[in-house]
């Protein structure tokens, strides 16, 4: 107890004061106590009371107006750091369409040249293989070899898809008979290279063309009246004739993959899909189906126009004549220094560079047309190519050509004092032996003009194969039956157009999975004690008879390895088919006019494979295999001859039984490009 102010230690009005105290302190807790409680109670009656009337109970709005959006009116990234600029241009054409370009172009360039691509394919993704500060990971990984030296690199939309204007034709022709406008891809390509020279201060004003596939049409298509700031070009697996070899037909076979393709690239400006399915099994899809016009309607490929001109025209005429740019770029040779590019198991255009290549040779313009074939699958000179399917290659076959043979091309043509270089003439891989020969000319071996003559490998008796010509009985013939309601796969099942990795190497598929049907004929060689090198185009030549009134003919060079294969087991055995084909029987006489195969009768089917340079070792087999169907990326042949295949009926398709002759007056034979 403390002192009272009066000084006194006992003094009673002290005492009273302490005893007050705790009261007042405990007084002033319940009073706030009782307070909060009130506060408690009034505010959720206002709640209530708010709820009950709809009210918000959100902050008040700013009296000046709603509140301001999260999302700017725009919004730009800051560039500052990256090595390019991008400019993205919409160049007018001459009839005033204009079409939308990007230009990638390396800061602080000076005098560089321009490398072009014109495209279906979107020019914004083609430009955007990552989103980075760095040219060589925005741009395609086949770029890598330019953009490290300094290169300006363009992609322009063609006419009609994605961000261009105008109209799309697919592969649109020639200004002609089949196209009545004032431009195609020719003038497009003058009109666009002109802009760009005129345009852009960092280059030089040389400009050279690339590109695969639909990409490599369009090169073809500036070839045929190039801009004379046009000085080099690389068509890469070009589409250039879709009926002889390339994607719509083989021989008069029709592609049924183009479905897909068609419905994509046709359906509308950008992107499109693919073909809804009704069965996993692409196989059973087609075959449940019918014919190929019978499987456009049902999924309504008839409203688009292009499935409509590939039904209206099975047969090789002049609207397929007309497009066909071998013969075109060899009535006007151009000057412009080119390298033709293919690879040698292109699944999609095998055809296109190699006879444009040789259609030029034809006309004596050699000295500055190069030929380049590797050991890929469509495009993969694009890619990383150190293998094909389990085929295994001497390093990046794709690397090696585009840092040591392509790009020095380029620059001899495009780059003031680049180093002077030796462009092989021909620069084809070697698949037997794996590595690449460096040739003055191609073929080595043809029918007429080469160093080599061709030499037939004859069919023989119980199925063998040798380069002696037969001399069994006249009418020795091996025969099987072909069923169209279970044509032969050509992968085994089940079969997914979607399956991209299947796609891509398919033709280097082991062919065991064929070998042993009763309805495919398979001859072989004893195992060989020398190589046997051919570099060319092997021919087939067949004498057959059907039962039938039309028939295909499939037709397959085959390596066969040894059983054991120590280094890499699985490819003991193994069947790769190193060059084969399909022909339509019914364009034995003429490609234009379609004729009913006489029944019973021996005709010869002679057409030419695809381009080889392989080399057969020691201890391998020489195979052939003989079938009537390759489904379902081949429309099956009702084996009954109509007038139009895309319209055959359920009933027309029967089975025939077909033989195949092996005899002395008969011999059935594959004509190889042997080489010493």
């Amino acid at each position: 107890m403390g002192q009272c102010d009066c000084g006194k230690k006992q003094c009673p009005r002290h005492e009273i004061r302490e005893r007050k105290k705790p009261y007042k302190r405990c007084s002033l807790i319940h009073a706030a106590f009782f307070q909060l409680v009130r506060y408690s109670m009034t505010f959720r009656l206002v709640s209530l009371t708010a709820l009950a009337a709809g009210l918000s109970l959100a902050a008040p709005q700013n009296s000046k107006g709603p509140i301001d959006s999260d999302i700017p009116k725009s919004f730009a990234i800051p560039v500052d750091s990256y090595d390019y600029i991008r400019r993205e241009i919409m160049i007018p054409m001459r009839d005033g369409v204009k079409l939308y370009t990007v230009a990638i172009i390396p800061k602080g360039a000076h005098n560089a040249p321009i490398l072009l691509t014109r495209t279906p394919y979107n020019a914004s993704k083609r430009t955007a293989r990552n989103d980075s500060p760095y040219m060589a990971a925005t741009l395609p990984l086949g770029d890598e070899v330019f953009v490290r030296d300094g290169y300006i690199r363009v992609f322009q939309d063609v006419r009609g898809k994605y961000k261009s204007e105008g109209d799309y034709v697919m592969t649109r022709p020639v200004r002609g008979s089949l196209n009545a406008t004032s431009t195609d891809h020719v003038t497009d390509a003058y009109d666009t290279i002109d802009w760009l020279v005129k345009n852009t201060p960092e280059s030089n004003g040389r400009v050279g063309m690339i590109g695969s596939s639909y990409e490599g049409f369009t090169v073809v298509m500036a070839l045929l009246n190039p801009h004379p700031a046009l000085k080099v070009a690389a068509p890469e697996s070009p589409m250039v004739d879709g009926w002889m070899g390339d994607d719509w037909f083989h021989y008069g076979a029709f592609r049924q993959t183009n479905f897909d393709y068609t419905l994509g690239q046709t359906a509308q400006r950008g992107a499109g899909d693919s073909v809804m399915r009704d069965a996993y099994d692409d196989y059973e899809a087609f075959r449940r189906a019918g014919s190929a016009g019978a499987y456009a309607r049902l999924h309504g490929l008839d409203q688009l126009r292009w499935a409509n001109k590939m039904i209206e025209h099975p047969a090789y005429d002049a609207f397929w004549q007309g497009q066909a740019l071998d013969h075109l770029i060899a009535e006007k040779p151009p000057q412009v220094p080119t390298m033709w590019i293919q690879g040698l198991w292109d699944q999609e255009d095998m055809w296109g560079a190699i006879h444009c290549y040789l259609a030029l040779k034809g006309k004596g313009h050699a000295g500055h047309n190069y030929l380049v074939m590797g050991p890929w699958r469509h495009s993969q000179v694009n890619y990383d190519a150190y293998n094909l399917g389990p085929l295994r290659w001497d390093g990046d076959t794709a690397l090696q050509f585009r840092r040591d043979v392509l790009k020095p091309f380029f620059d001899q043509h495009l780059k003031t004092g680049a180093p002077a270089v030796s462009t092989p003439p021909v620069f084809i891989y070697n698949t037997g032996e794996n590595h690449w020969d460096r040739l003055k000319s191609w073929p080595l071996a043809c029918e007429q003009g080469c160093a080599a003559p061709m030499k037939p490998i004859y069919l023989q008796v119980d199925f063998g194969l040798g380069f002696d010509k037969p001399g069994a009985a006249a009418g020795s013939a091996d025969t099987y039956v072909s069923d169209p309601t279970k044509p032969v796969p050509y992968l085994p099942r089940p079969v997914r157009f979607a399956d991209s990795d299947a796609w891509k190497q398919w033709l280097v598929t082991d062919q065991r999975a064929s070998a042993d049907r009763t309805d495919v004929l398979a001859y072989q060689t004893a195992k060989l004690t020398a190589p046997v090198r051919i570099s060319g185009a092997p021919i087939a030549d067949l004498l057959a008879a059907t039962t039938g009134t039309d028939a295909d003919w499939v037709v397959k060079l085959i390596d066969v390895f040894p059983d054991e294969m120590p280094n890499q087991p699985e490819m003991g055995g193994y069947e790769l088919a190193v060059s084969m084909d399909i022909f339509r029987g019914r364009y034995r006489e003429s490609f234009e006019h379609p004729s009913a195969i006489p029944t019973g009768q021996v005709q010869r089917y002679r057409f030419v494979l695809p381009t080889t340079n392989h080399v057969f070792e020691p201890g391998h087999r020489i195979m052939v295999q003989i079938q009537s169907s390759w489904f379902p990326l081949y429309d099956r042949n009702p084996q009954t001859f109509v007038s139009n295949i895309f319209f055959a009926k359920p009933e027309d398709y029967v089975k025939a039984t077909q033989s195949i002759f092996r005899s002395g007056d008969h011999p059935s034979a594959v004509w190889l490009p042997v080489v010493p």
